[in-house]
């Protein structure tokens, strides 16, 4: 049961992806289709929120691309999983409307589907190998998202968030090997039960590094944020909404991970995190203070509020084991 669920939250948009392209260019019903593909997504989430306790909650793929793949279905991912999957059929029930200014809308709505599936993957994820192939189909999907318009402004903006994902996916690649290297396997329970016995050296820090700005470029941390003003206000504004409300949260769940798992009690790697949390809160907020478009305002406001859930995320791991209300300040806030 638990199988069929994992595959089919994850797969399921996909081949809604292209079925809605396919029909969508033959009739006039594109949207119906997607928000058909979207609220039939939200009903299983729902109920894998109701039984998720009731059944063996981990699947593997052990022979998929050499390393093999990993979700799990608990409390956690269940309910970001919940949250992203109920934006989106909220933001295409009021795309109708909105989207009849521009054209090749089957496009809009198939990369929209296959960016759902990439954030589910992500959030359903139990291995960082899984994550990271889930969270470049994502940035990939994405893309075609923020470059929809195909004016000027739009392709420079969507040339730059390709460039800060491609960059910041070798840079995330890098820290995963050598953290493979070092653990042996990359599923999160494997990386905790390692390092819960085995103190961080120096290597372990520049791994820890290279997979927090690997993650941050996604999240919109600072220094790696300059997409955010330049992708925002070119993207459809169901698109930015996408953007601001989830697609960023999958970069905060990479460096989730790693913090809970890897980094917990670390002085070190918690002040750097705050540092450059702190930065990413006040510098956003500055931003936006200045920002005379709208969308980039949300764009700079969206990167201030990842600021201020990841710098409770450095308090948890500054905390170590008293870190429950730091951490769970941090996780509502994203909520």
């Amino acid at each position: 049961m638990n199988l069929f669920l994992v595959l089919f939250l994850v797969l399921f948009p996909i081949v809604g992806a292209f079925i809605t392209y396919i029909l969508g260019n033959k009739t006039k019903y594109r949207e119906v289709i997607a928000i058909g593909v979207t609220l039939i997504e939200f009903i299983v989430m729902v109920i894998c929120l109701f039984t998720y306790k009731n059944i063996d909650n981990t699947v593997e793929f052990t022979k998929l691309f050499g390393l093999g793949l990993s979700f799990k279905l608990d409390g956690f991912r269940v309910l970001y999983s919940l949250i992203s999957i109920f934006m989106w059929l909220m933001t295409v029930i009021f795309s109708k409307e909105y989207m009849h200014e521009y054209d090749n809308k089957s496009r809009f709505y198939m990369f929209y589907l296959l960016t759902l599936a990439g954030v589910v993957g992500v959030f359903l994820s139990n291995d960082l190998i899984t994550t990271f192939l889930f969270f470049e189909f994502m940035s990939f999907a994405s893309f075609f998202l923020v470059l929809h318009d195909e004016k000027e402004q739009a392709i420079n903006g969507a040339i730059s968030y390709l460039g800060v994902a491609v960059i910041s996916g070798m840079i995330l690649l890098m820290g995963l090997f050598m953290l493979n290297n070092r653990v042996g396997d990359l599923s999160f329970e494997s990386i905790k039960a390692f390092y819960l016995v085995n103190s961080i050296s120096s290597i372990d820090m520049v791994t820890g590094l290279l997979i927090m700005f690997g993650f941050g470029a996604k999240a919109g941390m600072f220094p790696l944020h300059t997409w955010l003003p330049k992708a925002y206000p070119v993207a459809p504004s169901n698109a930015s909404a996408l953007l601001s409300g989830i697609i960023k949260k999958t970069g905060v769940f990479g460096i989730v991970v790693i913090a809970s798992n890897m980094f917990l009690g670390n002085k070190d790697f918690g002040l750097i995190l705050l540092t450059f949390s702190s930065i990413t809160m006040v510098l956003g907020a500055i931003l936006a203070l200045f920002s005379t478009n709208l969308k980039r305002t949300l764009a700079c406001s969206s990167m201030s509020q990842i600021g201020f859930a990841l710098v409770g995320l450095s308090m948890a791991v500054l905390l170590g084991e008293h870190n429950t209300l730091a951490a769970s300040g941090s996780l509502m806030h994203l909520v």
